[in-house]
């Protein structure tokens, strides 16, 4: 058989790739063309080589293109099988007069035509020609070659096939496929359009395993495209806009891409241009804001302008999409538009090392605040049938963001969705599963058309609770938050989340996100500890929540790292066991014993002696574990040191566990041997607040500070009332 023949042969695969779809009945098929029922005959009768060759030219020849269904495709396979063209695929050697790669191109035409057919497209047999059909997209030739250029188009028709198939992504990333396709395209030879339509396809299916399987592939990639990008001076950068967002990498990207694409994106964004223009280039600037925050963006007055540029832009376009009534909204760029005002949040709320000036600042603040505007005027018109929607969820996270930073202005607008936002918060949490899939579909609508790495709260409460935390020190939004169950949502909220911090569950896989949320309930208990007494002493879940209070302090102060929480609970336990103390839980039971002596704990070991060069006396300092985070926890301290002054007179069994535990005869022996001038005037009362109410209290309190030296060491640092209380019988 001649070369030609086999060529023609292989016009089989292309039949099959331009078949029809529709599956006409085989008996209309036999009736239509009794010839080809011949020649399969002798396909399947074939004894060798040169028969089968024959055969499928007869075939070939019978055949039609557009003439072949998909039953008669897979009559053929079932003529044909597989082991003829694994054949053909490994043939090292070629007939005389033939370039060596026709008897492959042959074994591709043949699966590309089985490949039409999905069932075969994920057969064993095609799964493992993977490999192999992966090295023909890089393999080496002329590229006028119009027999090669078949055969890349075949592997083409082939390995997107699989990709189509349920589990076809794995095994191409598996199989080295990735590789491939990223080679292919940077070697822009014949079909590297195709590569990268493929590589989209795969990325978008399985970006993780992906970038696991051929990370620097990838990067290579990344920077034809980014260099690509920043060059553009036509149509295809709005093109580019789309493709570049899918192959960002979920790790660090590289710095001299950040630096093109942001070239890019400025050049486009500077420009006068159209919706379907200016939209891709906001998503891809959100998916730049979502993987690097600002530090994609070039300090000085280039960089500060082209954010504030964005900000604006993303402000602009939320409005127009919300505040007119029946316009339909674009969610995936409006939501991207949200990411965007969030980078403008970070950047207006930072003190240091910010891209933007003051009057930039103010300017964005007052654009972000009409925008925000407008986010809550499209949440007041939410019905019950959309709570669950993605949009609704990315429209409430944009919401908390700047809650957590601006509650004055919008007061009375924010006053009037707090109803709807407390009903939304409590329907997301009692359906958690549903939450963690909205959060994951936010991601997707607003970031790329994959799924990023789960930065996204999975519960709209954790959005809410920094803006709930100003909101309670308010009387009008208080009131209103109280009057809708906020306070019972939070502490059920509160104690689900601890669940996952307690014994039995690894903290070292927990989000930081977990604590951050605890430690704010934390803040939105103390102000109502603080403002709403009553609250704190009618609602049964706060004697729920000092409970757990109780039980938890003792094994967190143990725990490292974990000394600002401790320092939350410990404060917000005694703040409101004085306003429990007629609770049975707080009569000396083993629990509450168990807590004071970890709040002890907590208040005592913050401060010890250090000793000074050049002095015969120590000064007071802070202790190694409190030093760092001491800006955070001192008022929480000396909050704490308050809280247990007011429990002693309020529990008769509190001051001698005192006693027991030696702090009223360590506090003293700690400011005897430092010096008083390096003890501030707000700890001496501090701990003289401690020390007189712990005397007062029990008479063998005030003889083992008299042991002590506590009048001498009163009388050094002016503690008048302490004095006065040790002289006395």
């Amino acid at each position: 058989m001649s070369c030609c023949d086999l060529a023609a042969a292989g016009q089989l695969g292309k039949a099959g790739i331009m078949a029809s779809d529709c599956e006409p009945a085989l008996n209309q098929a036999e009736s239509r063309n009794p010839t080809l029922e011949r020649y399969l005959g002798a396909l399947r009768e074939a004894k060798n080589d040169s028969e089968q060759f024959a055969a499928l030219l007869l075939v070939t020849k019978a055949v039609k293109a557009g003439d072949i269904d998909a039953k008669t495709r897979r009559r053929i396979f079932d003529a044909v099988g597989f082991t003829f063209p694994n054949r053909l695929l490994t043939s090292k050697e070629a007939p005389d007069g033939c370039p060596d790669h026709v008897l492959r191109a042959l074994g591709v035409a043949l699966l590309a035509c089985f490949c039409s057919d999905p069932e075969l497209a994920a057969h064993p047999q095609v799964l493992n020609k993977i490999p192999i059909l992966s090295t023909f997209l890089t393999a080496r030739g002329d590229p006028d070659d119009a027999a090669r250029r078949s055969m890349i188009d075949d592997t083409y028709q082939c390995l997107t096939a699989v990709a189509g198939t349920p589990r076809g992504p794995r095994h191409l990333i598996a199989g080295g496929t990735v590789s491939a396709l990223c080679q292919a395209y940077l070697g822009h030879g014949y079909g590297f359009d195709q590569a990268l339509a493929l590589l989209v396809g795969l990325l978008a299916a399985a970006e993780t395993q992906c970038w696991k399987e051929a990370e620097p592939d990838l990067l290579a990639v990344l920077r034809g495209l980014s260099e690509d990008f920043q060059k553009a001076e036509d149509a295809s950068k709005f093109e580019l806009c789309q493709l570049l967002p899918l192959f960002l990498p979920p790790t660090t990207v590289p710095p001299e891409c950040l630096r093109d694409l942001q070239a890019g994106l400025a050049r486009i964004l500077g420009s006068k241009l159209s919706s379907w223009q200016r939209n891709p280039a906001l998503k891809l600037a959100a998916r730049l804001a979502h993987a690097c925050g600002s530090d994609w963006i070039p300090a000085g007055s280039s960089g500060s302008k082209f954010l504030a540029l964005l900000v604006n832009l993303a402000c602009v376009e939320v409005r127009l999409a919300l505040e007119e009534t029946g316009t339909e909204v674009k969610e995936d760029v409006v939501t991207a538009c949200y990411a965007l005002m969030e980078l403008g949040i970070q950047e207006c709320t930072r003190c240091e090392q910010s891209l933007l000036k003051e009057p930039q600042k103010v300017q964005l603040v007052s654009v972000m605040k009409e925008a925000i505007g407008a986010v809550i005027h499209y949440l007041l018109q939410v019905g019950s049938e959309k709570q669950k929607e993605p949009f609704v969820f990315a429209s409430v996270r944009i919401l908390g963001a700047w809650l957590a930073e601006e509650t004055s202005s919008l007061r009375k607008e924010v006053c009037q969705l707090l109803p709807f936002l407390v009903r939304y918060a409590k329907t997301l949490y009692e359906e958690a599963e549903e939450a963690n899939d909205l959060s994951q579909q936010v991601a997707t609508l607003a970031i790329s058309p994959t799924t990023p790495a789960p930065t996204w709260p999975g519960d709209a409460l954790r959005l809410l609770l920094p803006g709930w935390c100003h909101l309670t020190v308010e009387d009008g939004p208080r009131e209103i938050l109280i009057k809708e169950g906020a306070p019972s949502l939070l502490c059920k909220y509160f104690l689900q989340q601890w669940e996952l911090t307690s014994p039995g569950h690894d903290t070292s896989v927990l989000p930081d996100s977990v604590e951050i949320g605890l430690q704010t309930c934390c803040h939105i208990f103390l102000n109502l500890v603080v403002t709403a007494p009553g609250l704190i002493k009618r609602d049964a879940c706060f004697t729920s929540l000092m409970n757990t209070l109780m039980t938890s302090l003792p094994a967190l102060v143990q725990q490292q790292g974990r000394l600002l929480l401790a320092a939350n609970v410990a404060t917000l336990g005694l703040l409101m066991a004085r306003l429990l103390s007629t609770s049975p839980a707080l009569q000396g039971t083993p629990a509450s014993r168990g807590f004071f002596a970890a709040a002890i704990l907590f208040l005592s070991q913050s401060h010890v002696a250090r000793a000074t060069p050049g002095s015969d006396q120590a000064v007071l300092a802070l202790s190694p574990d409190y030093e760092g985070i001491w800006a955070d926890l001192q008022e929480l301290w000396f909050l704490g040191m308050q809280a247990f002054t007011g429990c002693v007179p309020l529990l008769p069994w509190l001051a001698p566990a005192a006693l027991r535990s030696r702090w009223p005869q360590e506090l003293l022996q700690l400011l005897g041997s430092v010096s008083p001038t390096s003890v501030k005037p707000e700890m001496v009362a501090a701990y003289q607040g401690v020390l007189v109410e712990l005397a007062r209290a029990n008479r063998l309190c005030r003889e083992a500070m008299r042991l002590q030296a506590g009048e001498e060491t009163a009388s050094h640092y002016r503690m008048a009332a302490l004095e006065q209380c040790l002289s006395e019988p």
